[in-house]
């Protein structure tokens, strides 16, 4: 079966959208997209984000962190908080930039454990590709030499008997792995 090529991404004239149940649609993906980034902004960033999207339908709809009022108050110079009239906001910043540096950290050490991780793997797919396994039967055996051959025929020979010895056993259940 033929693939069928794709025409990919086509640049598209920037135009209103006349079909009301497109515009509508469109909205509704472009307000979620636009949602999820201000989170990671504020999640990665300590942002205080507030965002205010008015849809098609006439209807309001907004995103805020930590919320809508807080920002909106503070961005119009409102205290609507009588509790946090002389609250010690810097102390408060200070605690959320600990908190983000912390989370930073984290963040590094856990993507240089995973490079740390995905590097051996390649190393270890590089050495099976090449033959230089872990196991030496797993390799190809055209590559043993006479030392090693016999070594693994002692190997094989020890198995066969581990299987005879399993299979002679009441207990043995071949459906059934056994580990010890």
């Amino acid at each position: 079966m033929a693939r069928l090529k794709s025409k990919g991404r086509k640049k598209i004239k920037i135009k209103k959208i006349t079909n009301e149940s497109n515009l509508k649609v469109t909205f509704s993906k472009r307000r979620f997209g636009v949602f999820k980034k201000a989170s990671e902004l504020c999640t990665l960033c300590a942002a205080q984000i507030c965002i205010i999207a008015f849809s098609p339908g006439k209807k309001v709809f907004s995103f805020g962190h930590p919320n809508v009022g807080e920002i909106l108050d503070r961005f119009l110079g409102r205290n609507a908080n009588p509790q946090s009239i002389g609250a010690p906001t810097q102390f408060v910043e200070a605690r959320d930039n600990r908190i983000l540096d912390d989370l930073n950290t984290q963040l590094f050490e856990f993507e240089n454990e995973f490079a740390a991780a995905k590097s051996y793997g390649d190393k270890l797919s590089k050495m099976r590709k090449e033959g230089i396994a872990m196991n030496r039967w797993e390799g190809p055996i055209e590559n043993l030499t006479l030392e090693e051959l016999g070594k693994l025929q002692t190997a094989m020979q020890n198995l066969k008997k581990q299987c005879h010895a399993s299979s002679n056993d009441p207990e043995f259940n071949p459906a059934t792995p056994r580990f010890s």
